[in-house]
C-alpha cells in the first residue's frame, strides 16, 4: 500500500491542480452507472431491497429512488420503460418521464437500455409482430435432402432460443426494413417521450448482444432453462443444420459488388477448399460484415447523432474469435461503428478474466484507438460467481477487475452488481474508486505501440459451418492454427504488461507509414505488428506493410513451424516500459495525458508483489492509489521505479513533470 502521503499542496505543485481536484471528489460523469430495467411506480425503489415510499406523490417517490442510487455513490441510470406492457403502457412511460426528471435535478447521467431483455432488436416482439418477414434467416444445408438447400427462419438452435432472459424469435440484422422498424418503435418512441433529456441528463443508448443469429452455441443447462421465459416455443421437429445468415436481397448485394450469382455459387458456402471456393466464402463474409456494420450498427449510430447521444453496448461472444464471422462478420469493424464500443464481463474474478477475458477487452478498445475516440463502455458483474454459489464478488475483486479494464482504457462502468448484495460502504467504495480512475486516464489518450494482427480475413476463408455448437476443433487444420497463434500472441502481451490495438486488413490497407518509421493511425503511432501464423494479408494491407517494414517497422510473423517464445515476442516489440521480476498476475495501461506519461499497474492475482519497473528516461513520478486517494511520491532512481502491489491492488503512476 502507499504509506507516504504528500500534502494537497505539494501534489498541486507536481501534477496539475485540475487533476487532483477530481481525484480528491471524482464528478459525476467519471462515476459508474447502475443498469435497472424500469422504474417502478408502486413504489418500490430498488429491485431487492424493501424500500418504499407509499402515501406521496408520484415525482416523489421517483426522486427518492434516484437519490437512493446517488447516495450509493453512483454517477446515474441505465433504464428502459418497464418491462411490463414493454412500449406499449403510457402510464409506464409517464413512471419513465419521471425517473428521467428525477436524474436530471439530481445532476445524474441517465442511458437508455434499448430492448426488453436481450438481445436486441426484437422490440420486445413488436417488430415481428408487424411484419414476421423481417425475422432473422438461415440458409441451412441438409446433406440428406435431394435439394440439400433449406431457408428457414434462425431460431432454433440459436441464441434467440437459448439465453438466459427468454427464447422469443430474432429480426434479420440485415435486413434494413427490421431495422428501421426496431429503430422506430424503440429510438423514436423514446425522442418522443424524452426529447428534452437528450443530449443534456440523456447521454446514450445502448444495445446488447445483437447478432446474425445463424450459428449453434449450445444449449443452456437443463436447470437453467427450466427458468427461463418461452415466448415463442422452439419446435422440436427443427433439425440442427450447418447455417449461414441470408437477407432478402443478399443474392443482389452480391451480383451487384461482385458481378457474381450467389445461388450458384452457394455450396461453397458450406464445403470444398478450392481456390474458388474460399474466394466465395471470403466475398460472402466480406459483405455480410458490410451489411450488419452499415445497416444496424451504422443505423444506430447515425440515429444517435441525429438526437445528440451517443450510441453504445456490446456484441455477443467477443471472447471467441472463430465465432466472429458467424456472429456480425467482423466484430471490430462493427465495434468501430459505435460511439462508445463495449463488452461484457460476467466474471469479477480479476484472476481468471485478465486472461480467459483479453479479447473481450481488446475489441472494443482497439475499435475506439482505431477511430480516434476515447470512451469505452463495460458491463460489468459477478454473475458467473453467483451462478455458481461463490458470490457476490468482493469489493477487491471488483476494484482489480475494475482495473483490468481501465488498464484496457475502459472509461465507462455500467454495472449489474446487486445493491442488496454487499454494504452500502462497499458500494460507494467501488464507485469513488471508479471515479478517481476515470479522473486521471479519462482525459487521457490510450498509447499503445503494438498491433496484433485480427485476423477475420483468414477466417471468412476457412470457415464452415456445422449443425452442433460451434467448437475450433471443426474448423480446418489452418484455421485452428491461426486461432491458436493469435490467442497465444494476446495473452503473451497481456501477460507481458505490453499494451496492443487489434487491427484488421482494411484499417491496416488505410494506414499511413509516417517519416518517423511508425505505423500513423489518426494521433496514434505505432512501433510494432506481429501476424498470428499462416494469416495471409490481402494486397492492398500487405502493401502498407511491405512499405513500414522498409522504413524500419517492427513486423514479426508467428511461424507455425518456429513459434516464438514469450521471452522472444517481448524482446521483439521492444515496449517501453518492462516489469522486472515479469509476473503474468499484473496488468498494465500506457496513457499520454498533458504531455506526462502516465501508468496503470493492477495485481489481480492471490499474492502481494515486489520489484521494478523500467520507464526510461530519468524522472520524478507519483504514486496515487485509487482505493484510498492516498496520493505519495514514487521511490524513482535512473529510471526505475520501485513497484509494491499488495493482492488485487492497483495504482496509477503520474509522471510529475512534462517529457
Amino acid at each position: 500500500m502507499v504509506g507516504i502521503y504528500v500534502c494537497t499542496a505539494l501534489a498541486a505543485l507536481l501534477t496539475p491542480p485540475a487533476w487532483m481536484e477530481a481525484w480528491k471528489q471524482p464528478p459525476t460523469a467519471d462515476r459508474p452507472l447502475q443498469i435497472i430495467h424500469g422504474i417502478d411506480p408502486r413504489g418500490r425503489i430498488v429491485e431487492g431491497v424493501e424500500q418504499m415510499v407509499p402515501g406521496r406523490q408520484p415525482e416523489a417517490i421517483a426522486k427518492a429512488g434516484m437519490q437512493f442510487y446517488r447516495d450509493r455513490g453512483l454517477g446515474g441510470v441505465v433504464c428502459n420503460v418497464a418491462f411490463r406492457d414493454y412500449l406499449r403502457s403510457e402510464e409506464n412511460w409517464k413512471t419513465l418521464v419521471r425517473g428521467v426528471e428525477a436524474c436530471r435535478q439530481l445532476g445524474m447521467v441517465v442511458w437508455i437500455y434499448d430492448e426488453e431483455g436481450y438481445p436486441s432488436g426484437a422490440a420486445g416482439g413488436l417488430v415481428l409482430k408487424e411484419n414476421p418477414a423481417f425475422e432473422a434467416q438461415a440458409l441451412a444445408f441438409d446433406a440428406s435432402r435431394p435439394d440439400p438447400f433449406v431457408l428457414r427462419p434462425a431460431y432454433e438452435h440459436t441464441h434467440a432460443s437459448n439465453n438466459f432472459h427468454a427464447a422469443r424469435r430474432y429480426v434479420n440484422l440485415i435486413d434494413d426494413r427490421a431495422v428501421r422498424s426496431f429503430i422506430a418503435k424503440t429510438h423514436d418512441a423514446y425522442s418522443d417521450r424524452l426529447k428534452p433529456y437528450f443530449g443534456t441528463t440523456i447521454q446514450a443508448m445502448f444495445t446488447d448482444e445483437p447478432s446474425l443469429i445463424a450459428v449453434n452455441l449450445g444449449q443452456l443447462p437443463e436447470s437453467v432453462r427450466k427458468t427461463v421465459r418461452v415466448v415463442d416455443p422452439p419446435d422440436p421437429k427443427v433439425r440442427p443444420l450447418p447455417s449461414v445468415p441470408w437477407g432478402y436481397d443478399l443474392p443482389d448485394r452480391y451480383r451487384q459488388r461482385y458481378g457474381e450469382d450467389l445461388l450458384a455459387q452457394r455450396r461453397s458456402l458450406f464445403s470444398g477448399d478450392s481456390a474458388v471456393d474460399r474466394k466465395v466464402r471470403q466475398q460472402f463474409w466480406a459483405l455480410t460484415a458490410d451489411l450488419v456494420a452499415e445497416r444496424y450498427f451504422g443505423a444506430i449510430q447515425d440515429w444517435c447523432g441525429r438526437h445528440k447521444v451517443a450510441s453504445s453496448g456490446h456484441s455477443l461472444w467477443e471472447e471467441e474469435v472463430m465465432h466472429h464471422p458467424a456472429l456480425e462478420g467482423n466484430g471490430l469493424k462493427a465495434l468501430c461503428r459505435m460511439d462508445i464500443p463495449g463488452l461484457d464481463v460476467l466474471s469479477s474474478n480479476p484472476e481468471a478474466v485478465i486472461h480467459s477475458g483479453w479479447m473481450t477487452a481488446a475489441l472494443p478498445a482497439s475499435a475506439a484507438v482505431l477511430t480516434g475516440r476515447r470512451r469505452v463502455m463495460t458491463e460489468v458483474s459477478d454473475f458467473v460467481e453467483k451462478m455458481g454459489g461463490r458470490g457476490p464478488a468482493s469489493l477487491a475483486e471488483m476494484q482489480a477487475t475494475a482495473a483490468w479494464q481501465a488498464a484496457w482504457g475502459v472509461t465507462e462502468f455500467t454495472l449489474y452488481y446487486g445493491i442488496a448484495d454487499r454494504p452500502a460502504d462497499d458500494y460507494r467504495a467501488y464507485c469513488s474508486f471508479v471515479g478517481r480512475l476515470n479522473a486521471i486516464l479519462k482525459p487521457a489518450r490510450p498509447d499503445p505501440q503494438v498491433l496484433l494482427y485480427y485476423p477475420v480475413y483468414d477466417l471468412w476463408a476457412e470457415y464452415l459451418p456445422v449443425a452442433g455448437p460451434l467448437q475450433l476443433g471443426s474448423q480446418s487444420p489452418r484455421a485452428q492454427r491461426i486461432v491458436r497463434s493469435f490467442d497465444q500472441l494476446g495473452q503473451t502481451l497481456q501477460r507481458n504488461q505490453v499494451p496492443f490495438a487489434l487491427i484488421d486488413h482494411e484499417r491496416l490497407a488505410a494506414a499511413r507509414v509516417a517519416s518517423d518509421g511508425s505505423l500513423a493511425i489518426g494521433e496514434h503511432r505505432f512501433r510494432a505488428l506481429l501476424l498470428p501464423a499462416d494469416v495471409e494479408l490481402p494486397p492492398p494491407a500487405a502493401r502498407v506493410v511491405d512499405e513500414w517494414r522498409g522504413k524500419g517497422g517492427r513486423v514479426f510473423v508467428d511461424r507455425s513451424a518456429a513459434r516464438l517464445s514469450g521471452p522472444a515476442i517481448i524482446d521483439a516489440v521492444k515496449p517501453p516500459y518492462r516489469l522486472s521480476p515479469q509476473s503474468p498476475y499484473i496488468a498494465a495501461g500506457h496513457f499520454l495525458r498533458d504531455g506526462r506519461r502516465v501508468i496503470l499497474l493492477v495485481n489481480v492475482g492471490r499474492e502481494a508483489y515486489q520489484g521494478h519497473l523500467q520507464v526510461g528516461a530519468a524522472a520524478d513520478w507519483l504514486i496515487l492509489d485509487p482505493s484510498t486517494g492516498g496520493v505519495a511520491p514514487a521511490m524513482a532512481q535512473s529510471g526505475t521505479i520501485r513497484v509494491s502491489l499488495a493482492s488485487r491492488q492497483a495504482i496509477v503512476l503520474v509522471q510529475s513533470g512534462l517529457q
